[in-house]
């Protein structure tokens, strides 16, 4: 019934009014509705950009904080890499020289074993000493064998045994006056050159006059220069000495040479002399007082046994002279020293075994300027030219003598034995690189058929070649002669007249 009457009141016109007030609401919200995008979002979008703005500021200071840290910390660590650097370096330098040091005492207690059983060897062979002293002039000992072997340590062994022994003897026996004239004032017979052929004989089997069968009744063709390369390579002259007489030989010989085999052997006495010739410089002491000549040289060169002979050279030639005792490794050195110069009238600066070489040096060259002595000769330790550690004291003891003359050493001597064929070269380059070489003594020619390396050492190194040795006797040391060398390696036995 009601909704009958709803409808029929909406009929008549009543539901009209509410209908109206439905539309004026509506118009209200949709005039409402345009005006929100206006006022709303550009709020929004101000915020938003003004929180960005505030970020990256935010952000940059703390990057700048960040690269302020880092700048310090790196500072920091890199003050610290260096300390820790320094403090390393200090360690290793502090455990070099502990080990340096240990070093050498090693060495001077085994150097002090091995002098303890020599002379216990020696109190045994007394009986023996003084037949043996008194045989030296008349016995020649065969070394065929001992010069196929190139540089030993049992050579230098002997060397020292044979030292010790002439110190032993010299000093216990009553025959020593006989000794000392026997030695050194009486002269050997015939005259140097002599002797200088006869000391060369055995290197002349192989080079020099030896060479004359080798070029008799031979055709002269390539066969022949390789057959003389390979003789030359024998004699120890080494493969680049060796090439370059080969073709100096055919560049130089004439068309006539060429065809003579007598004449093609004199012009190869021609080229061998032309090597020798440029290192031929005698030594030439200057005004310098005390002029100081440093030996220097390996085990077993007869090294100590050569500065006796030049001690005495020089005394006859009228000047003072003064040793300083640089082997403190070696107490038989030490002592045959100081006998030369009790013998000779010289005086001897010298040390304690183990004592620092260079001191021992240094105080000499304070003695020597003291006393005005003209000529004063060191002695040094026998050293393996391959071993750094003591090449490298060789190089301290250079340093010291300048601090107290900086032209000092005026000679710097190296001794090889002629007897160790193509070793000397080596040990000839490593002393020359590490002190500077300003001569060379060539010992022991007498006992070698190895005689040849001189070539190969001219050749390569142009160091004057100051004395050689051919013997025994202090007039066998000789200084070196080129022109009389050559002469007495390509004579004959038919011309061995002085």
């Amino acid at each position: 019934m009601s909704e009958k009457k709803k409808g029929f009141w909406s009929w008549l016109g009543f539901g009209k009014k509410e209908e109206a007030e439905q539309k004026e609401i509506q118009q209200e919200q949709e005039s409402i509705q345009p005006e929100q995008p206006v006022i709303v979002e550009p709020e929004t979008e101000k915020s938003f950009s003004e929180k960005l703005d505030e970020l990256e500021d935010k952000i940059e200071e703390k990057v700048d904080q960040l690269e302020d840290y880092f700048e310090e910390k790196e500072e920091k660590i890199e003050q610290f890499a260096e300390q820790v650097e320094d403090t390393i370096e200090q360690k290793v330098e502090d455990f070099k020289e502990f080990v340096e040091e240990k070093v050498e005492e090693a060495k001077a207690f085994f150097d002090d074993v091995e002098d303890k059983i020599e002379q216990t060897f020696e109190e045994q062979k007394g009986e023996q000493a003084v037949e043996n002293l008194q045989n030296i002039a008349t016995e020649q000992l065969d070394l065929n064998e001992q010069e196929q072997v190139t540089y030993q340590v049992e050579e230098a062994v002997a060397e020292e045994v044979a030292e010790t022994e002439l110190v032993n003897n010299v000093q216990d026996t009553v025959e020593e006056s006989t000794i000392q004239d026997e030695y050194q004032e009486k002269p050997s017979q015939g005259g140097f050159f002599s002797r200088l052929i006869q000391g060369l004989i055995k290197t002349k089997q192989n080079i020099g006059s030896g060479f004359r069968n080798f070029f008799r009744g031979k055709k002269i063709d390539d066969e022949l220069f390789e057959e003389l390369e390979e003789q030359l390579l024998v004699a120890d002259l080494g493969m680049p000495t060796t090439q370059k007489i080969i073709n100096n030989l055919t560049q130089h010989a004439t068309k006539q040479q060429l065809k003579d085999a007598d004449l093609l052997y004199q012009q190869l006495k021609v080229e061998l002399g032309e090597v020798l010739k440029p290192v031929a410089q005698p030594l030439v002491l200057e005004a310098k007082k005390p002029y100081v000549i440093l030996m220097v040289g390996v085990n077993g060169v007869g090294k100590t046994t050569t500065i006796g002979k030049l001690a005495r050279k020089f005394q006859q030639e009228g000047k003072s002279v003064m040793l300083a005792a640089g082997d403190t490794f070696r107490a038989a050195a030490v002592e045959q020293l100081q006998v030369w110069g009790e013998r000779n009238n010289i005086p001897v600066v010298a040390q304690s075994t183990g004592s620092d070489s260079a001191s021992v040096i240094f105080d000499a060259m304070q003695s020597a300027a003291a006393k005005g002595i003209d000529v004063l000769i060191a002695d040094t330790a026998g050293r393996l030219q391959n071993k750094n550690n003591l090449m490298d004291e060789l190089k301290k003891i250079v340093r010291v003598m300048k601090k107290y003359d900086e032209t000092a050493p005026h000679e710097i001597m190296l001794t090889l034995d002629a007897g160790t064929g193509q070793n000397a070269i080596s040990q000839a380059k490593l002393f020359n690189e590490a002190v500077g070489l300003t001569g060379i003594t060539l010992t022991k020619l007498d006992g070698t058929a190895k005689g040849g390396v001189i070539f190969a050492i001219a050749d390569q190194f142009n160091i004057p070649i100051r004395f050689i040795g051919v013997g025994e006797k202090i007039e066998d040391l000789r200084p070196f002669n080129a022109e009389e060398f050559i002469e007495a390696l390509f004579s004959h036995e038919d011309e061995q007249n002085d």
